[in-house]
């Protein structure tokens, strides 16, 4: 970060919240609120006349609320924005996730409901390090997917039952930004693909639920959060929950998919690496891996691993990713047979599972083997 402080806005209809906000910053080292805002309209007007490096959002204010907002910021002025969201219910939690898919960087949960200052303060901290650190330009672009929306008939009708088990699979993991580079990777996968689709991406409990009727609504394929103890299925798309790990198992009855209360890996949970690792010893060459745009180096390790196991490898291209370090991270360590868009991605795995499906089941028999070296995550 420059030596100078960045300058952050605070927009809240709430004057506690805004002194509350204003508080917590004012102990983050690099940063300084440069000026408030008590709604949508007074929020744009101070962008023109301040130009903050960063705006903090509510979710929900009168008059005009924070996706308007968010919606005319990145029009007239982009620059990265957090969204502040005391989302307790599905509306506030639909809200959220369709602002980060709208160009928000990330999201910080209000205070109250038991989350103590300590952690807000880690947690805004990282979200305004985040923003500062992310690519305008690509933020500032709408997601194709929120532009296109698909129509009611596109969408997968196949009940999960009627499916078989997955014999290859797809592994995603994103960060900050990924919410808006995951709806337009979902709605690039065909509604036949024959893999299961696995997916961490870097939340909060209480918010994958809502991302995850998001990814539904755009994709041909079925789209939920997973459960402890299910078979994968072909054409099936998988949510880690958020604050657990998803990984894989070989079992008779084909990949068993695990939720694990176990500590972060690089701090995040879920986290990639755990979920890529596990993908590679059991689906074997039979996978492709995908990273994502995001903060760190998370899924570095399981990129590598994937590669190892014979599998295929896409990164986000850096000019599209909101924040390129964890797609720089994964082609410094692993390399990748392909680089590209969100909105090509869906192909691209298409592409790489063709040249990797034929032949026996990719599942190990019941057991972790194959061709995979153990990454240690």
């Amino acid at each position: 970060m420059s030596s100078d402080p960045r300058t952050v806005l605070i927009v809240d209809d709430s004057a506690l919240m805004r002194a509350a906000i204003r508080d917590l910053i004012a102990e983050l080292p690099g940063f300084c609120v440069i000026g408030t805002a008590s709604d949508g309209r007074e929020g744009i007007a101070a962008v023109r006349d301040l130009r903050p490096d960063v705006v903090t959002l509510d979710v929900e204010m009168p008059e005009l609320d924070g996706l308007a907002a968010l919606a005319a910021i990145m029009r007239e002025s982009p620059r990265p924005v957090v969204m502040l969201s005391g989302a307790d219910a599905d509306r506030g939690v639909d809200l959220t996730i369709r602002a980060l898919e709208l160009g928000a960087v990330d999201f910080v949960r209000k205070p109250g409901g038991g989350v103590d200052a300590a952690s807000l303060r880690e947690r805004l901290d990282a979200a305004l390090r985040a923003a500062v650190a992310a690519n305008v330009g690509a933020v500032a672009r709408p997601s194709l997917a929120s532009v296109h929306m698909p129509t009611p008939q596109a969408v997968a009708t196949v009940p999960v039952a009627a499916r078989s088990a997955a014999r290859a699979a797809v592994t995603i993991v994103a960060s900050t930004g990924g919410p808006k580079a995951l709806a337009d990777v979902v709605a690039g996968l065909p509604e036949g693909l024959d893999a299961a689709v696995l997916i961490a991406q870097h939340m909060p409990r209480g918010f994958t639920t809502g991302l995850a009727r998001r990814l539904n609504d755009l994709c041909a394929l079925p789209v939920r959060e997973a459960r402890h103890g299910e078979v994968a299925m072909a054409g099936c798309v998988y949510l880690a929950p958020g604050g657990q790990h998803l990984t894989v198992r070989a079992r008779e009855a084909g990949a068993e998919l695990v939720l694990e209360d176990s500590a972060p890996v690089w701090g995040v949970k879920p986290a990639g690496d755990p979920l890529f690792v596990t993908a590679a010893h059991t689906f074997r060459q039979h996978l492709v891996g995908v990273v994502l745009t995001g903060m760190g180096r998370d899924g570095a390790l399981g990129l590598s691993a994937v590669r190892e196991s014979g599998g295929g490898a896409i990164v986000e291209d850096a000019t599209t990713a909101a924040v390129n370090g964890m797609p720089r991270e994964a082609l410094t360590l692993a390399g990748a047979d392909l680089e590209l868009a969100p909105q090509d991605i869906g192909a691209g795995i298409v592409q790489l599972l063709a040249a990797r499906t034929a032949g026996p089941s990719g599942v190990a028999a019941g057991r972790n083997s194959g061709g995979a070296r153990r990454v240690a995550v």
